[in-house]
């Protein structure tokens, strides 16, 4: 068995790590919209059933399959999965645990110099004096590269700085530099949200503060309708929810666990990192965009605004609402709101670079410094198409590819890996080895058997989404011969790119027309790219495996 060189210093460095990688831009951004557009409060029940049918079974599964493989001496998922069962195949589905890694930091890290350059532009003051449409303006611009203000090149600027802070943390190791970042920024995190949350439930708006602006904005976010509850597109946005906010099926996880001795509680210490996430999205995360956002702009704008993403009220609306507070007020708030979310975002990237890094170290003896800076450069290469063509859609395309469709692939590889291939019973044993708490009997039968149903299920509904969600009227048009009708979203309508098929069909503009060809080639560029780069990772494990097996280290 392989000493390990890394460990986390303390327990709770380990938790409140483990949240840091879970939370992260979907916490703030992405929850209390998806909220709004499923139900209000009614949202919570298919959410709640989710986190405890999908996430915290997987959470139990991510956990063991680390510990497990860290026993071996593997610290990133694909010797991990053929540990557990000799077949050869497992070791390439564990290639997800790494690909869905360096793909989603590729464009992670470039939201996350965005807040750098937010929190730089609230303590400068640029946004002081901007209306809302301005205040627009100023991110149009910075993602438009050309048209970047203060400096020619900003956003690659803030780009390379944030990937300079990255590197230098993973190469200060586990417990010198990312159980350090999650101790400080976890906290911070928390407290920049509750005195926002604070602000926001506070909050008296209109003429002379007549209009009880959190209490308003808490209404409209929390009251149920309980129709949404019977509509299967909320369950489906429900369990998607569950599944990003918790990082499942990135691998991320696996190495963190991977990293704990064999007796080591994984099972309290799941709990604890999957609730004080659920406690970041659920009460911080509901309690600061929506309360302010409709305190000043009203239900019916927040609705629309709602409709273009956590982005368009994250970073388009709230520097301009926070200028109604004074200038004073406006640059601690600014600084508060893009912090909270820069620790959300660097908390989450460096539990990307941890996997990568550690199948370095292990596979090719390389060193902190060296695997870091490997890290560091992979991200700036396949980072910057995000940078340079970001309103050509290829941040869109990475999202989708290894932000979604990745990690639904892996869990529910890794579910029935645990469950069929690996055995439930020694499964089970693994959960419950050395655990503080007694896990209850009834997540081994969400385990064994609901739990990777649920995965393929869900999986195959993402191949398959018909328009609209409308799954009646797919059928009926599939039984009257006229096929199946594909959504734009389904993995089938990515691949054929048929949202771009379908506008440039609609244009007369020869300039659009052209604009969208442009689009679909970038689409289309960025799709073998990804092949490429999971193809690429594929070989490397490949001739990792024979290294081991030609040295005699590899063992399960």
């Amino acid at each position: 068995m392989n000493q390990k060189k890394e460990a986390w210093g303390t327990r709770v460095g380990l938790i409140l790590a483990m949240a840091g990688n879970a939370v992260g831009f979907g916490n703030f951004l992405r929850f209390p919209v998806q909220a709004i557009q499923n139900g209000g409060g009614a949202f919570i029940i298919p959410y709640l059933v989710s986190f405890v049918m999908l996430g915290l079974p997987l959470l139990f599964i991510e956990w063991s399959i680390g510990r497990y493989g860290g026993t071996f001496g593997y610290h990133s998922t694909p010797f991990m999965m053929q540990s557990m069962d000799r077949r050869r195949l497992w070791k390439y589905v564990g290639v997800f645990g790494l690909f869905s890694n360096i793909g989603i930091a590729a464009y992670y890290c470039y939201m996350e110099s965005w807040t750098l350059a937010y929190i730089f532009h609230s303590v400068i003051g640029t946004f002081t004096g901007m209306d809302q449409q301005q205040v627009v303006q100023v991110f149009s611009d910075y993602v438009s590269l050309d048209k970047a203000t203060l400096i020619p090149f900003e956003p690659i600027v803030f780009f390379l700085l944030c990937l300079i802070l990255n590197i230098y943390i993973l190469s200060r190791g586990l417990s010198g530099g990312v159980e350090k970042v999650a101790k400080i920024g976890m906290p911070m995190l928390i407290g920049f949200g509750l005195i926002l949350a604070i602000r926001a439930i506070t909050l008296q708006s209109g003429h002379d503060g007549a209009i009880n602006g959190g209490s308003v904005g808490l209404n409209f976010l929390w009251t149920p309708q309980f129709d949404s509850v019977y509509n299967p597109k909320v369950w489906f946005a429900a369990a998607s929810q569950v599944f990003f906010t918790l990082s499942l099926g990135m691998g991320s996880i696996h190495a963190y666990s991977s990293y704990l001795r064999k007796k080591d509680d994984i099972a309290l210490n799941a709990m604890s990192a999957g609730w004080m996430n659920e406690f970041v999205e659920v009460v911080l995360g509901g309690a600061i965009i929506i309360p302010i956002a409709v305190g000043y702009l009203g239900i019916e704008k927040v609705t629309e605004l709602a409709g273009l993403g956590g982005l368009g009220l994250g970073f388009k609306t709230l520097p301009f609402l926070f200028n109604q507070w004074g200038s004073a007020l406006a640059t601690v708030a600014g600084v508060m709101w893009f912090g909270l979310l820069f620790f959300a975002g660097i908390t989450s990237s460096l539990a990307m670079g941890v996997p990568v890094q550690g199948f370095l170290q292990d596979e090719f003896k390389w060193g902190r410094n060296k695997s870091a800076i490997a890290f560091g450069v992979i991200i700036l290469l396949l980072g910057l198409p995000t940078v340079l063509f970001f309103n050509q859609g290829v941040f869109d395309e990475y999202d989708y590819w290894t932000g979604s469709f990745a990690l639904f692939v892996f869990a529910a590889a890794e579910a029935i890996l645990f469950a069929w291939f690996f055995g439930i019973k020694k499964g089970w044993r693994e959960i419950n080895a050395g655990a503080d708490i007694k896990v209850s009997n009834f997540f081994k039968i969400m385990i064994a058997y609901v739990t990777p149903v649920l995965l393929i299920i869900v999986f195959l509904g993402a191949v398959f989404t018909p328009t609209h969600n409308d799954w009646v009227g797919a059928f009926n048009s599939l039984m009257a011969g006229n096929g199946w009708l594909f959504d734009h979203g389904s993995l089938v309508g990515k691949m054929l790119n048929t949202e771009l098929k379908e506008q440039i069909a609609a244009a007369t503009d020869p300039v659009v027309i052209a604009d969208l060809k442009y689009k679909m080639l970038l689409a289309n560029l960025t799709k073998l790219l990804l092949l490429g780069l999971f193809v690429s990772i594929s070989l490397v494990v490949r001739k990792a495996f024979y290294k081991r097996k030609k040295e005699g280290r590899w063992e399960s």
